[in-house]
């Protein structure tokens, strides 16, 4: 078995945009896709199957099963002369640096098949601790689409960051197909899904799109998100002042003969 797309639905694109997110660093890059998906009420535009994602079966709460895969879903711009979106995300990101390279091949293959030309990724970025606001960081292999996506609310990125798995390596495949693309990271700890970082990335989406997206109802989410980090940090510092205190009553055993 080789990576595969089984193509769902026929449909002429109008100059569209892929963006796309995976599991991986807080979640961010799902966690946002998932997001305009519903919103959009995009639909499903084909599936993408690969041996190199995990090798197990997922199953429905109907009791069925399939394998694991990615899904392309289109969403068709109201606007007049409004470009379409192609968006892409999926179970699992692929399991090994060849399986990286062959499904991110794959994405960008049919996403230009269809006349895409930009592509924007979307992933975390660590930070230490949380906070009230998450930042947005950007990184492009155009300079004209960063400026576009620092005017819209984003920072450049700190020299030398790697960006690993899909978000990073899509930017730098695109260029020998002659796509320009950008990277969002939303500022996340990484312990667990986090809804407010992609909360922060789909607000800086809103402003390069110029697509009206309501968010609110991921404020529900991001409450519940903080009160198990709360719980989460308080059960750290526990068992670190439990290590303490262990290390403290070996420390009073040690006998010293002189």
């Amino acid at each position: 078995m080789e990576t595969f797309i089984k193509e769902r639905r026929k449909a002429t694109l109008r100059n569209p945009i892929l963006i796309g997110g995976f599991p991986g660093l807080g979640s961010v890059g799902q966690i946002t896709i998932t997001y305009l998906r519903k919103k959009l009420k995009a639909k499903t535009l084909a599936d993408l199957y690969s041996p190199h994602f995990p090798h197990h079966v997922v199953v429905s709460s109907s009791g069925r099963v399939r394998l694991p895969r990615a899904q392309f879903y289109l969403w068709r711009n109201p606007q007049e002369g409004g470009r379409d979106l192609i968006l892409v995300t999926g179970d699992s990101q692929a399991q090994s640096y060849e399986g990286q390279y062959a499904v991110v091949d794959a994405i960008l293959n049919y996403a230009g098949q269809r006349g895409a030309k930009t592509v924007i990724t979307i992933g975390g970025f660590r930070i230490k601790s949380g906070s009230s606001e998450r930042k947005v960081v950007s990184i492009s292999s155009n300079r004209t689409l960063l400026k576009k996506m620092l005017t819209a609310g984003a920072e450049r990125s700190p020299v030398g960051n790697p960006v690993v798995g899909f978000a990073g390596l899509a930017l730098g495949l695109a260029r020998f197909r002659r796509m320009r693309a950008a990277c969002l990271l939303g500022e996340t700890v990484g312990y667990m899904p986090d809804p407010k970082a992609a909360k922060a990335v789909l607000n800086v989406l809103k402003q390069f799109l110029g697509v009206a997206l309501d968010l609110s109802s991921l404020d529900e989410e991001i409450e519940r998100s903080g009160e198990v980090f709360e719980r989460m940090v308080d059960v750290q510092l526990e068992m670190e002042n439990l290590a303490k205190e262990r290390a403290d009553i070996e420390g009073r055993k040690i006998t010293y003969i002189s």
